[in-house]
């Protein structure tokens, strides 16, 4: 698997942007050389597979880019839409998968390079598993990002060498 780059800006801002840019890199590539098949397959005990958790995590960004932005997520997400998050449904691909989260990347880096400080917040969801009436910084949000790739990119690297031996760092 390819290296992602370790050059990164000194700005916190860039820094920050740099390392959710260097975790969605590593995600990307285990799935690089895969038919849609295999990446669709589910190898392990668990039932993830590639294109569903490089579905979910670019579905992931985009919510929180749209409660950062303060704007309505573009689909509600109920029991099945949330099942439906973690695998390709009918007429989904992973060449659309990919095309979609770099959109999303695009937007996220705009609207950051935007905001007048990372110290910015924004409110919370009511959701049980957040505090009432919490809220986080932009700062906190990139770096939730990096945490909630970082934990997919375990799965991933684990699925894809069930796949084919293919290791993360080999």
């Amino acid at each position: 698997m390819a290296q992602v780059s370790t050059e990164v800006p000194g700005d916190e801002r860039g820094t920050l942007l740099a390392f959710v840019e260097a975790q969605r890199e590593g995600l990307r590539e285990t799935a690089r050389g895969l038919t849609e098949e295999q990446a669709a397959s589910r190898p392990t005990v668990s039932e993830l597979s590639l294109s569903g958790l490089l579905k979910h995590v670019a579905v992931c960004e985009l919510g929180w880019l749209r409660m950062a932005q303060r704007r309505q997520a573009e689909e509600a997400s109920d029991e099945q839409s949330w099942s439906d998050g973690f695998r390709l449904v009918e007429g989904e691909s992973m060449p659309q998968v990919l095309a979609f989260w770099d959109g999303v990347r695009q937007e996220t880096e705009a609207f950051i390079a935007t905001v007048p400080s990372l110290d910015d917040t924004f409110p919370l969801p009511p959701a049980p598993w957040f505090p009432e009436n919490g809220k986080v910084s932009m700062r906190w949000m990139l770096l939730h990002l990096v945490e909630e790739f970082a934990r997919h990119a375990g799965h991933a690297d684990i699925i894809r060498e069930s796949l084919d031996g293919t290791k993360a760092m080999g």
